[in-house]
């Protein structure tokens, strides 16, 4: 796969990721009130919920690159399937939170009405959670393509090193 490639498909994931969160966001708050409730939800609250869509992208993206194994041959992909999951997750979860509150007149008929006031009451502390939870995902997957990388160094010069002592020898 060339470079380009390899380039387009992650970012093309990472703008998926962060564009899927975006819409679950968007698509509950409408559905619980209107359309231009959610754009105003979001224009209050676009100090903490940008960051949180954004990473989410960058944690989709880099996901990709190690699952894909899109620039260097990982051999490990440790938690960062289980971390993505988590951070989108959470954060999906916070951003739903804050309009939790509007749908307390269905919540009763199946039993949620302490959850929706739980959630309502907390939903600022949700969302950090879940851009913690999603700055932890980032740095663990950057960990990895680092140690992945620096592997895949060492291996290069073990092999050219080999190749250059059997060329002396002839």
């Amino acid at each position: 796969m060339s470079l380009r490639k390899r380039i387009v498909w992650a970012l093309g994931m990472g703008l998926l990721g962060a564009a899927g969160l975006a819409l679950i966001y968007f698509g509950i708050v409408s559905l619980a009130e209107s359309p231009q409730h959610a754009l105003d939800y979001f224009w209050k609250d676009r100090w903490i919920v940008l960051p949180i869509i954004l990473g989410f992208g960058i944690q989709t993206s880099l996901y990709t690159i190690l699952k894909k194994r899109l620039f260097v041959p990982v051999s490990n992909t440790g938690p960062s399937g289980a971390m993505t999951g988590a951070g989108g997750t959470t954060s999906a979860l916070a951003m739903v939170a804050c309009c939790a509150h509007h749908v307390t007149d269905v919540l009763p008929i199946l039993g949620l009405t302490a959850a929706a006031a739980f959630l309502a009451e907390y939903r600022t502390a949700f969302m950090y959670l879940g851009l913690g939870t999603t700055v932890v995902g980032i740095a663990i997957m950057l960990v990895i393509l680092y140690r992945e990388r620096r592997k895949a160094v060492e291996h290069q010069k073990a092999c050219t090193a080999q190749a250059q002592s059997s060329v002396l020898e002839i």
